[in-house]
């Protein structure tokens, strides 16, 4: 029997070196600089919210501003991820010179679309509040609504910017800056003893972050893009086939093209949001204020964990836009084998020291969340589930395929929805963490199985194998075997992460080659 093609892909690319895996990683290591520091904020600000004001304030907050981020995504139109892949098609297809004129093509209808969607959000308000069971409600949502304009033109930048393999501005403004102000000022609120500006406080750094980032993304159409934009072994023609009418034009991208791609998008990522932000509404609507907090606050280590998966994501997303343009599947499939290895060696440790200690770990955000321990337990088993189908449901965006990505968020939206239905009345916060890892595994699961007659991939290769092994060792055996030794506790969870982490620096580095590290 031959060997796995993706396998030798891998190896090849270890050992010979290769741009495209070179500029991904690249991209990575800066979003992962900003990721760090910005998963560490964004815990940060949550302890805070939690140990300084009561769980009916924290409950309340964490609702409003989950109203706030699925707001932000549908008034965002699917601008952002229309931009990452039409701005990386044109640049790797010689045609870079229409990029200012798609930027304006989506910001300005993404503009008036959440200023409507602003307005909307502080009529609905009160309807709102009354539902919450608390005045405070409305004060929190309109003030929110105020600022949702520069949530969506910060979106909308960062996205542009990233099209050209520029990941400082997304790490050094939306990772590092501004939760950094929001942290600041929400410990200003909890030293002053008043939880009336907390909605001020969490969103007011949106504007600051906007103006920047236009700042940043207006620099890069004026300089140019750093760096090569296809990489080596791009074609030096147009390629034959599906993309061949796209590739052979010289006008720039239409609007029907545009948005026929970006609206579907648009509902998917609208469909995601409420599958990841969801849950809280629909557990403080089902469950009280209360569960909420401790249902948010035993997703915030999914949260973090999200910090260091996009940090690889982002910096893929348009180097696979770039591939699938110009029919480089075998690259495709290399990448996609290697990026699901990267994504787990960054958030397996996460994932299996949370579940392991999970009643420590609820403990940092203050007695009363011992509850969501079970919870926790619950989301951490899902998302080392889903990290091991890795990225299939960016790649099948990346190929257009808008359609079937939106029915697949759907899906996952349904699934969300109908689970905390059933389940939050009768469990609380751990029903509503079943609900949140079943739509997140439909949502994984479903593009492997549609893009079988277009770009087979096989989540279960080497490399995912390499490193599912050396984190289930030094994050799994190890904190369990400390654990037995020293008992339940802060000494074990300190020693577990000390000494795996060493011991997973080691076996990344040992593993370097097969993991597609060597560049």
């Amino acid at each position: 029997m031959g060997a796995d093609p993706v396998v030798v892909r891998v190896t090849e690319v270890a050992e010979r070196g290769n741009p495209g895996l070179r500029r991904v990683l690249r991209g990575g290591a800066v979003n992962m600089a900003g990721a760090v520091v910005g998963a560490g904020l964004n815990l940060a600000l949550i302890v805070a919210i939690t140990r300084a004001f009561s769980q009916e304030a924290a409950g309340l907050l964490f609702s409003a501003t989950s109203v706030f981020l699925i707001a932000a995504a549908v008034a965002n139109v699917g601008a952002p991820d229309g931009l990452v892949y039409f701005i990386a098609r044109l640049r790797v297809l010689g045609r870079a010179g229409a990029v200012p004129r798609l930027v304006r093509l989506a910001t300005v209808p993404a503009v008036l679309v959440s200023c409507g969607a602003a307005v909307l959000m502080a009529a609905f308000a009160g309807p709102m509040a009354d539902a919450l069971g608390t005045d405070d409600a409305a004060v929190y949502l309109r003030l929110l609504a105020v600022f949702l304009p520069c949530a969506v033109l910060l979106d909308t930048a960062l996205a542009a910017t990233r099209a050209h393999h520029a990941m400082a501005a997304t790490a050094l403004l939306d990772k590092v800056g501004r939760p950094l102000a929001q942290v600041g000022l929400v410990a200003a609120m909890a030293l002053s003893g008043s939880a009336g500006m907390l909605a001020l406080a969490w969103a007011g750094p949106y504007l600051p972050a906007a103006v920047l980032a236009w700042f940043w993304l207006g620099r890069i159409l004026r300089r140019g893009a750093p760096g090569e934009a296809a990489g080596a072994g791009a074609p030096s023609a147009p390629p034959a086939g599906p993309d061949a009418g796209y590739a052979s034009g010289s006008e720039p991208v239409s609007p029907a093209e545009f948005w026929s791609f970006s609206l579907p998008r648009a509902v998917a990522g609208v469909a995601q949001m409420g599958v990841q932000r969801g849950g809280v509404v629909l557990t403080a609507l089902l469950g009280g204020l209360t569960g909420a907090a401790v249902f948010t606050a035993a997703t915030r280590v999914m949260v973090v964990g999200q910090f260091g998966a996009q940090t690889v994501l982002s910096a893929a997303q348009p180097r696979f836009a770039e591939q699938l343009a110009t029919g480089d599947h075998d690259g495709v499939r290399a990448l996609y084998a290697a990026g699901s290895s990267w994504l787990m060696c960054l958030t397996w440790p996460l994932y299996l020291t949370a579940l392991v200690f999970a009643p420590e770990v609820m403990g940092v955000f203050g007695a009363d969340y011992a509850a969501g321990a079970d919870a926790l337990v619950v989301i951490c088993a899902g998302q080392l589930a889903a990290s091991l189908l890795g990225m299939g449901d960016l790649i099948l965006t990346m190929t257009g395929r808008t359609g079937a990505n939106l029915f697949n968020n759907l899906l996952a939206l349904a699934v969300s929805v109908g689970g905390c239905l059933l389940l939050v009345p009768a469990a609380g916060a751990v029903g509503g963490a079943l609900a949140l890892v079943a739509a997140v595994l439909v949502r994984k699961a479903l593009p492997l199985w549609q893009l079988r007659s277009h770009v087979v991939l096989r989540p279960l290769g080497r490399p995912v194998l390499v490193a599912a092994g050396g984190c289930l060792l030094w994050f799994g055996a190890l904190p369990l075997a400390a654990e037995r030794v020293l008992g339940e506790g802060l000494p074990a969870l300190a020693l577990a992460v000390v000494a795996g982490s060493a011991g997973h620096l080691a076996t990344v580095w040992a593993c370097r080659g097969p993991l597609g590290l060597r560049t």
